[in-house]
């Protein structure tokens, strides 16, 4: 044995017996096996040529490619949208294909949609507003009428009918032929749907106002589901939580409505000579030269002939959109409209904003909607990467918060009086950061919604903390999802699933598990775990090398350990593959005499020592704040390895010339520390003397 390895083994014998035993949290089932918190994560794939370690896409990573060309009418007699589509499948698979799946998500609104007969009954009491969208005056249900499916040979033959098969919110179309690597298939659809008025499953759907109709339409036309190297075909059916995954490709889209209506959409519009007067383009142009807002329809416009082109009949607004993942549309008579230029740069590309809404919206709306518009495009530019479409558009309509790439459906009004209280800002605020947010996920980084909540809603989340701040200094912490404490109640719900639980397997608490706890997690993680600076760049590194692709979760962790340099297992094993919650508690502190203890007082007076037990089932950094009798007050900041060998106490011992006054855990409150009455030791007060 070498004199150093002697010396060790020597050094560890000194040590107190309860450090040599390795004490571990979470033992079930087999307390035999290692079940430390720092083990390797066995649940995440291998690397492969797909995706690899550092969580980056591999050298043979593909992915599917979907262009629609879409001709549509709205009849706003019937409510009905039809359609007539021609879908361009490019095949980038290895596979050969024989056969194309297409989501129907309109058809969860049929009676016998397996979420209207899976959904659970009402509660006994609902909120005015909870009353008016899940409680139509007639509940009538819908889904698609499909009237043609044909596929067209690529030679330019007549198309030829398909044979598909319909199962709920899917629809098989069968090929001719398999669709080798590197093929393309065309294939034809002709629909009709009646737009719901309400309902609690579709994001679509109808509102009448004083003025007419507004009609927000989404999840409107049969689109080719997700085909990837993890799932293979994404065959999950739509039940109204679990959201959507989907595949990037251009639209050519032409929307026929009343020549009253105004339209905002995905993508640009492509004739505004046609559906726009003179007066309007020139207040486009002028609000598009600055950066504050104009009104394109004024007020006292709508429903003025004036305010519309002159003519007879129908007006068709074309758009189209390159590279995106989906496409929604708004169309209503009753719109105000007001917009603004965006640049990040000065003398840059500039990117429209847009706001429209009822004139019962107002001021609310032309107060907040596109300011929030443009405090998204700076903060998540900033943390992220900047916004690569031409345009963000944000439409009030009944939908309380919807998100398609550069389009939002939010809600949210003042009252009859026109008047809006602080909390009303706010909520406006926080809801147009969060939909227009989503266009950075997972509009661009497109990650699977019907399986994973907290890789776009969590992450989002995350981003609207910061944008929320950045909007408004005195933003109340109270309104803000990210802080730790306003997750503590929710970490200490014996029945929460855990993070890394499939969308539609949510069962309660929807919202804190998909939103507020990945996103307080986040910022745990950039905050306090691995710091702002080198989480920063790890995280963008993520959003860029993963913009307009479709990542995993073992893709988002790994980049994250990669670019922040940190084994990171104990932390997304704890707060996404569990439901344990945080609890240091400090149990002891005791000085010694350093003289006596150490036979020296070189370096201090005296020997402290302070015993923390972790409680709780996570393993995190282990903060102290050390106060002495002088009034002087010093930070300890321990990384989570302190627990490594036993993650059930922990022992930090230090020099001083001072005598400790009190001793707090987590002072920061930065933790989600499930009880705070034992994380803080104060010293007794000295005995009186009798007399």
């Amino acid at each position: 044995m070498r004199p150093i390895a002697r010396l060790l083994v020597c050094s560890l014998a000194l040590l107190p017996a309860n450090m040599s035993a390795q004490q571990w949290l979470n033992t079930e089932p087999n307390p035999k096996t290692n079940k430390s918190s720092f083990r390797a994560l066995d649940e995440w794939p291998s690397p492969n040529d797909f995706r690899d370690a550092s969580g980056s896409p591999g050298a043979r990573y593909w992915q599917q490619r979907v262009d629609y060309v879409i001709r549509t009418s709205l009849d706003t007699a019937t409510h009905t949208v039809k359609g007539s589509e021609r879908i361009t499948y490019h095949n980038n698979s290895p596979q050969a294909l024989s056969y194309l799946w297409f989501q129907l998500d309109q058809n969860i609104e049929q009676q016998n949609s397996r979420a209207n007969l899976t959904k659970s009954a009402l509660p006994a009491t609902l909120s005015p507003q909870a009353r008016r969208f899940l409680l139509p005056d007639e509940e009538v249900f819908g889904g698609y009428a499909i009237t043609r499916v044909a596929l067209v040979k690529v030679t330019g033959q007549p198309a030829r009918a398909a044979r598909y098969i319909i199962n709920g919110t899917q629809m098989r179309v069968n090929l001719d032929t398999p669709l080798p690597t590197g093929g393309k298939a065309v294939v034809e659809i002709d629909w009709t749907f009646v737009v719901p008025e309400g309902g609690n499953n579709n994001r679509g759907v109808r509102e009448q106002v004083k003025d007419g109709w507004i009609y927000e339409v989404a999840q409107w036309f049969p689109r080719a589901a997700v085909y990837d190297d993890v799932t293979g075909w994404q065959n999950d059916p739509f039940l109204g939580q679990g959201e959507f995954y989907l595949n990037f490709g251009n639209y050519d889209v032409s929307i026929t409505v009343p020549r009253d209506h105004i339209v905002r959409s995905t993508g640009t519009l492509r004739n505004s000579e046609m559906v726009l007067t003179p007066t309007q383009r020139a207040r486009l142009a002028t609000a598009m030269a600055g950066d504050t807002s104009v009104f394109i329809v004024r007020p006292d416009e709508v429903q003025k002939p004036s305010s519309r082109p002159a003519g007879n009949g129908m007006l068709t607004w074309r758009f189209t959109a390159d590279n995106v993942r989906d496409f929604a549309w708004a169309s209503s008579k009753t719109f105000v409209w007001d917009a603004a230029g965006f640049r990040y740069a000065k003398g840059g590309r500039v990117i429209e904003l847009h706001s429209v809404y009822p004139r019962e919206a107002m001021p609310l709306w032309s107060d907040i909607s596109t300011k929030a518009i443009a405090q998204t495009m700076r903060t998540y530019g900033r943390l992220a990467f900047e916004y690569p479409y031409p345009q963000a558009s944000n439409v009030n309509g009944q939908v309380g918060g919807m998100e398609y790439p550069m389009i939002a459906f939010c809600g949210g009004r003042p009252g009859p009086d026109g008047k809006y209280s602080v909390n009303q800002k706010y909520a406006l605020a926080a809801v147009t950061i969060h939909e227009v947010g989503h266009n950075w996920f997972p509009m661009i980084v497109a990650t699977d919604e019907r399986k994973w909540t907290w890789m776009d809603e969590g992450i989002n989340t995350f981003l609207e903390y910061y944008a929320s701040l950045d909007f408004e200094k005195g933003w109340p912490a109270a309104r803000l999802r990210g802080p730790a404490p306003n997750i503590v109640n929710y970490m200490k719900d014996t029945n929460q699933v855990p993070l890394m639980t499939e969308s539609d397997f949510i069962h309660r608490q929807f919202g804190n598990n998909g939103y507020s706890k990945p996103a307080t997690g986040l910022v745990m993680l950039r905050e306090k775990v691995v710091g702002p600076e080198r989480f920063d760049l790890a995280f963008a590194e993520y959003s860029k090398k993963w913009m307009f692709k479709h990542p995993q979760p073992a893709d988002f962790f790994r980049t994250l350990a990669s670019g922040a340099g940190e084994r990171l297992d104990y932390f997304w094993r704890g707060w996404f593959y569990s439901t344990y919650n945080n609890d240091q508690a400090i149990t002891k502190v005791e000085s010694q005499d350093a003289q006596t203890f150490a036979g020296t007082t070189k370096r201090g007076k005296f020997y402290h020592r302070i015993t923390v037990d972790n409680k709780g089932g996570l393993v995190l950094p282990l903060e102290l704040e050390v106060e002495f009798t002088d009034g002087t007050k010093q930070r300890v900041n321990m990384p989570a390895e302190v627990w490594r060998a036993n993650e059930r106490t922990h022992d930090y011992g230090f020099f001083s010339d001072k005598e400790i006054a009190k001793v707090v855990a987590d002072p920061d409150s930065g933790y989600a520390d499930v009880d705070r009455s034992n994380n803080t030791f104060t010293k007794a007060p000295a005995a009186r003397p009798i007399g």
